[in-house]
């Protein structure tokens, strides 16, 4: 009898993508014996508000410059060819149609998503559907979320990597080295296309 395949979503802005995401991601993936990890590229996300997000080509192809070497690592441009904002509930719901029965879908989002996890459109059954695995890193802990919540998900502690999409755009912008933070090929595509100045 064939085993389902795991498979672990990776959602996000990746404004850009950077090596903490990366980390993340083979992390779970090792540690939660997962067979691939999917990259989502949002499209609209519908909680952010930056002026500063790139286009969602832009961002997507980082990711895939990103991932390029790891042969677990896929993207998705799913949410990227659906019109209207990028809802987690209708990602789900249509991987789920994509993949059948043949699937176990969990869910990477970071412990500072988890906080915010009352402004998320159907929160209840994005829990329901797939496994969420918060994965914990300095300064975020997850005693703000209410047990009832916390309870519901799985808990992953990642390498204290602290290394944010924010304090990158704003290197760029002041001038400064981004070496070390994100892969080459994405700071070359960066410096190429001219992005975040």
């Amino acid at each position: 009898m064939k085993t389902r395949e795991k498979i672990a979503i990776m959602g996000g802005t990746f404004n850009p993508i950077h090596y903490a995401h990366l980390l993340s991601a083979e992390q779970v993936r090792e540690g939660l014996g997962y067979d691939k990890i999917l990259f989502m590229p949002s499209a609209r996300p519908p909680h952010k508000y930056a002026t500063d997000i790139v286009s969602p080509e832009h961002r997507y192809q980082m990711v895939c410059l990103a991932t390029a070497e790891n042969p677990r690592f896929e993207v998705s441009r799913m949410e990227l060819e659906r019109a209207g904002p990028s809802y987690t509930i209708q990602t789900l719901k249509d991987l789920q149609t994509f993949y059948g029965d043949t699937a176990n879908i969990g869910w990477i989002i970071g412990a500072d998503s988890l906080i915010e996890y009352q402004i998320w459109k159907d929160f209840d059954e994005v829990l329901a559907r797939c496994m969420m695995i918060a994965t914990t890193r300095p300064n975020y802990e997850l005693t703000r979320v209410p047990p009832t919540v916390r309870n519901r998900v799985t808990t992953f502690r990642i390498t204290g990597v602290d290394i944010s999409a924010t304090e990158i755009r704003e290197r760029i912008a002041q001038g400064r080295s981004i070496r070390y933070l994100v892969p080459a090929p994405v700071r070359e595509y960066i410096h190429q296309h001219r992005l975040y100045r």
